[in-house]
């Protein structure tokens, strides 16, 4: 995940690490000079600084005004340089690229028959690793080489290598096309959110399958099968089919379970793809599974199964706590999740630098309702404000939604009704602006506004008549989403019975055998 930070090349500097440092120093070492260039000279000072500034480059070194520019565009290179030569930046892709160079540096020099023998290597490891792309650029690349080196074989080769490029061509337009797919329907749930009725679900469905590519399933390689299932779960999530979101997912994950070297070769996918598979059990509350799911992406990340670098160490950071967070709320264990919520918002602090806004948003979320089902409302208050007062948090209306909703509850709980009025006109307000008003949120807005009206030997009455009202849209395919966010029932259900919310969500837990 990207950085923060204004300048580029103070950033990438500080984003080194202590062997990726000793390397370049190495590295620039090998010619003598070196040690004493300019631009040595400012990675040493950027090296030692907090803060990026040209007046202290001047003052600290004897870079004049006008090298400032050309001196950190050379240093910014070096660094890149050395940084390719890093063992921990050496992937599948990056070893086809090297021996591509290679064969063209040998093609240059007239040695053909060296370059091929290169190309042919470099080709099969390509393809079996699922990187068309690049095995379609080496087959080009034999076109080129092999009408000037004449053999013999030349016509069967030529009819070969015609075959190899159109079908590597018909491969990565389908990859394309389904990539392009999945990448439509986040950017439709973005804009539109999640479908709201019928009439949604089947122009979503009329969208999806106008933009689906015909395909054979089993003529299909890795990464057009992991763009297929891609799309199709997406458009399950966003259709609300908890249950086929979470078929796809599965297959997703099944692709890297069948062949694990892909975990290395592909971790952000991987990652991808489990998290999506944790999720879609969690809203299934298929809470075995969930576990299982849970540990063993535990074992992959301690056993090394997947390439850590700062991005993936990122990604598996956010993935695993915020599922870890989803198993506390499935098992109902909200006062045992405070201590690991401590934890966690020392863990965010450290990675903050590198986690955009609207994912530390979603811890907050997630942690305000760790703290609601332990009954603690004004420490759940304080994180919903985080929320509800971030002016810059441009998606996810959903999240900024029940926010506010959550907020009305919490308040109430914890008997802060002086201002209720004015919260409940704000959020009824918001969310008609936001286009976003269920018919839950609907009731429960409407049922906190008379609250007032209604006398306390008649509210335990009024708890069942809302209860009552609500339960009928737990299975409901375009409301039950409400639900997931906020137990609404299991809020009432402590009211009307005056036990607390986290002891009926472990009753409803115990039930649940799956």
């Amino acid at each position: 995940m990207a950085i923060d930070q204004k300048d580029a090349l103070f950033s990438l500097v500080k984003s080194l690490s202590k062997s990726e440092k000793r390397q370049f120093k190495l590295y620039v070492g090998r010619l003598g000079g070196n040690v004493d260039a300019n631009f040595m000279s400012l990675f040493n000072l950027l090296d030692k600084v907090s803060a990026y500034d040209d007046e202290l480059i001047l003052k600290k070194t004897n870079i004049k005004k006008q090298q400032i520019s050309n001196t950190k565009a050379h240093l910014y290179r070096q660094i890149l340089v050395s940084l390719r030569f890093n063992p921990a930046h050496q992937n599948v892709r990056a070893q086809i690229r090297e021996q591509f160079d290679f064969a063209a540096i040998l093609y240059n020099k007239g040695l053909y028959k060296q370059s091929l023998k290169i190309l042919d290597k470099a080709k099969d490891l390509a393809l079996n690793s699922g990187e068309n792309n690049l095995a379609y650029e080496i087959v080009e690349f034999e076109k080129v080489i092999e009408s000037q080196y004449i053999t013999r074989s030349m016509s069967n080769r030529a009819d070969e290598l015609a075959e190899q490029a159109k079908e590597l061509s018909l491969r990565n337009i389908r990859i394309s096309k389904l990539s392009n797919l999945s990448l439509q329907l986040y950017s439709l749930l973005l804009k539109a959110g999640y479908v709201k009725d019928d009439k949604d679900s089947k122009l979503l469905t009329e969208y999806f399958e106008k933009r689906l590519p015909k395909y054979k399933l089993s003529e299909l390689g890795f990464k057009e099968k992991l763009f297929l299932f891609k799309a199709y779960l997406w458009h399950s999530l966003i259709k609300q089919d908890f249950l086929s979101s979470f078929k796809y997912a599965r297959k997703w994950v099944d692709l890297f379970e069948e062949r694990p070297e892909m975990k290395k070769q592909n971790p952000v996918f991987y990652l991808k793809g489990v998290n999506y598979l944790a999720e879609s059990l969690y809203l299934i509350k298929y809470r075995k599974k969930f576990n299982k799911v849970l540990e063993n992406l535990d074992f992959d990340i301690k056993n090394d199964n997947i390439v850590l670098n700062e991005n993936t160490k990122t990604l598996s950071f956010l993935y695993y706590n915020q599922n870890k967070l989803n198993l506390y709320f499935l098992e109902g264990k909200f006062t045992k999740g405070l201590i690991f919520v401590e934890k966690l918002l020392d863990e965010i602090n450290k990675y903050e630098e590198h986690i955009d806004a609207h994912h530390i948003m979603v811890f907050y979320y997630k942690i305000a309702c760790m703290y609601f089902g332990a009954g603690k409302n004004e420490a759940c208050i304080f994180y919903l404000e985080k929320i509800i007062n971030n002016k810059e948090l441009k998606m996810r209306e959903d999240l900024l939604c029940f926010s506010r909703v959550l907020n009305l509850v919490a308040h109430y709980d914890a008997g802060l009704d002086y201002n209720i009025d004015k919260l409940i006109v704000s959020t009824y307000k918001f969310l008609l602006k936001m286009n976003d008003l269920h018919d839950v949120q609907r009731k429960m807005i409407s049922f906190l506004k008379n609250l007032s009206n209604i006398y306390p030997q008649d509210l335990r009455k009024e708890f069942i008549k809302l209860h009552g009202e609500l339960k009928k849209y737990e299975n409901h395919p375009f409301e039950r989403r409400a639900f997931l966010y906020l137990d609404i029932l299991s809020w009432l259900e402590s009211k009307i019975n005056n036990v607390t919310v986290e002891s009926v969500i472990q009753e409803k837990a115990k039930k649940l055998l799956k």
